[in-house]
């Protein structure tokens, strides 16, 4: 039976939200991150060598990265569910997105948290220069580039609701992550579409019985 190897409030909750989607029996093997540095057991290294979550294991494959998970998940068992046609714009879309996720929206999400923790955790002495080379950062690179990124996903949801048409597919399993993030670290900023775009997945019976199986997820 295929196992995720989850970390608590993480990437891997899409995982266990697509599976429970697609209708696929798994395992769930929990890890708590280190309450000092807040980064993923050691443990995990047993499983990949890079010690991050998700991996998800399925007999003989070892898989790790989430956009290859949810590659991996859709070829082997979705059964053409969850993926617009090929050939159409809409799978078009889907792809860009599906990539999107982890490859532009994460990046200034992740990169503007270490600019907001890393200052608390310098000297006493030097934590005006850090705070003061962080803010300039985030004002000046962080804040307008993930600004723009949220006004094309609002965009995107205008042309159909969600992020791959008119039709809920993984694209939009992949993007909650990043959006989540957003919101919970710097708010949507009125961007409506997006706020009732979360809450409807939030509603979803899939995406609840995902939280019930991964645990406590601080993001939604």
């Amino acid at each position: 039976m295929l196992t995720v190897h989850h970390l608590e409030n993480s990437r891997s909750q899409r995982v266990l939200w697509l599976l429970e989607e697609l209708g696929v029996a798994y395992d769930v093997k929990r890890y708590e991150r280190d309450r000092k540095t807040m980064l993923a057991p050691a443990s995990l290294k047993a499983v990949h060598p890079l010690g991050k979550s998700p991996v998800i294991a399925d007999g003989a494959h070892t898989i790790a990265e989430t956009g290859a998970i949810v590659e991996y998940i859709l070829e082997t068992y979705g059964q053409g569910r969850l993926v617009p046609p090929a050939g159409g714009e809409d799978r078009r879309r889907f792809t860009y997105w599906l990539h999107f996720a982890e490859g532009s929206a994460m990046p200034p999400l992740v990169m503007t948290l270490l600019f907001t923790e890393v200052p608390k955790r310098t000297p006493f002495f030097l934590r005006p220069v850090a705070n003061a080379i962080g803010n300039a950062v985030k004002t000046s690179y962080l804040g307008p580039t993930i600004a723009a990124q949220l006004d094309m996903m609002e965009a995107e949801l205008g042309r159909g609701g969600w992020f791959a048409g008119a039709e809920f597919t993984a694209a939009d399993v992949m993007m909650s992550f990043p959006v989540e993030a957003a919101a919970s670290r710097m708010g949507l900023g009125g961007r409506n579409l997006l706020s009732a775009w979360l809450a409807t997945i939030y509603a979803r019976p899939a995406y609840q019985a995902a939280l019930s199986r991964g645990g406590p997820y601080a993001f939604a």
